[in-house]
């Protein structure tokens, strides 16, 4: 078998374990199913080929990835980013152009948690006079 990156991304509450094979045809499996049937939404299934886009390796990897947790777009972010960190396995010098793209850097943001005292997470009660 040829030699295969591994990699993972994460997102929100979403994780993508990414498995990158060199010399492919373009293959992007997800979760067992094709990537376009996977992601129904087709900016979803862009998003996961930016990195190729960026450093101009479209069509020569097969992917295969692994998601779990969250929804679809979160999951798509995950995929995404696990290429990106594949692809920097696979060739160093590939670094720059993805970090310049901000392709390298996981999204921090998370969903806020609910405080006591308040009907969400910052909406406050109806107060009343009487």
């Amino acid at each position: 078998m040829k030699e295969t990156l591994f990699a993972i991304g994460s997102r929100k509450s979403a994780v993508a374990k990414v498995w990158l094979i060199p010399n492919g045809k373009g293959v992007i499996k997800i979760n067992g199913q094709e990537g376009k049937t996977y992601l129904t939404r087709t900016d979803l299934y862009e998003k996961v080929l930016i990195p190729f886009k960026v450093t101009g390796t479209t069509g020569q990897f097969d992917v295969i990835a692994n998601t779990f947790g969250g929804g679809l777009s979160a999951q798509s972010n995950a995929i995404a980013l696990g290429i990106a960190r594949a692809l920097v396995n696979y060739s160093p010098e590939l670094r720059k152009t993805l970090k310049s793209a901000e392709l390298l850097k996981r999204d921090p943001r998370e969903k806020e948690r609910c405080k006591y005292g308040l009907a969400k997470r910052r909406k406050r009660f109806q107060w009343t006079k009487r």
